[in-house]
């Protein structure tokens, strides 16, 4: 009985270093596949600001690509430099630990100075580990500050592409009363408003898949709240979309 408990014990302990195909995000395929959608908003609507939107995020998902395999390696200048000046500090702690039990003398009336001393000493202790720990953490946070700055301009070109479906409203092809026949929604029949609008779902998924690829590497919280965020984005524009996707699609029974 103990050792078939152990036996179910051990895989817990055990690295999970699986690597399949299908356990992480491929960024050449979903570089591929934006290309991919580039072209096909190109050929129905050539002429669409939307394809522009397209085609500066294919070139802004490159680069974010190339940002998250950077921040996959570490920063050797930064450790090194780390390294050193935390050596040099702690050095130069036991230096002074070393002087202070060489050259102190304990004596009648040093009480108060004493006190005074150990106080001073506590201080710089604490100022000591805030400083190790700024060195320690320099790296973490210098790759949290280049994924934030590219996650933001996902958020933005999220936006962007909604503000192109937000003019595209299917209310016009439910009424006989057109009044407003200049705007492209109008220039738009059902079937054409209809893929439009699911372009726009594509680019929005797209967009939260390479977000997706800082957190696939790292366990950064903060990079880890900001994907979540831009997901949660994502799905809650998405879902706009949707809803006047089903409307073209009841106004068609």
């Amino acid at each position: 009985m103990p050792i078939n408990y152990l036996r179910q014990l051990i895989p817990l302990f055990q690295p999970q270093d699986f690597q399949g195909k299908y356990t992480e995000l491929r960024p050449d395929l979903i570089l591929k596949t934006i290309e991919n959608l580039e072209h096909r908003i190109g050929e129905r609507f050539p002429e669409a600001g939307l394809r522009q939107v397209c085609n500066e995020f294919l070139t802004l998902a490159h680069k974010s690509e190339s940002v998250a395999r950077e921040l996959r390696h570490p920063i050797w200048i930064v450790r090194v430099a780390s390294f050193i000046a935390g050596t040099l500090l702690l050095g130069l702690v036991f230096w002074a630990m070393s002087q202070l039990a060489r050259n102190f003398t304990l004596q009648e009336n040093a009480m108060p100075e004493l006190v005074q001393t150990t106080e001073s000493a506590i201080n710089e202790l604490i100022f000591l580990g805030l400083a190790l720990y700024t060195l320690v953490n320099l790296e973490a946070r210098l790759k949290r500050t280049s994924a934030l700055k590219a996650l933001h301009q996902m958020r933005s070109i999220a936006h962007v592409v909604d503000m192109h479906q937000l003019t595209k409203d299917p209310a016009h092809l439910l009424s006989q009363a057109n009044g407003d026949t200049d705007t492209q929604n109008h220039k738009l029949n059902e079937a054409q408003l209809t893929r439009y609008l699911e372009y726009c779902s594509e680019l929005l998924a797209l967009i939260a898949k390479i977000a997706a690829l800082f957190v696939q590497n790292t366990d950064d919280g903060v990079v880890l709240n900001a994907v979540n965020d831009i997901e949660e984005l994502a799905q809650g524009l998405s879902a706009k979309i949707w809803q006047k996707i089903m409307i073209l699609d009841l106004a068609r029974e």
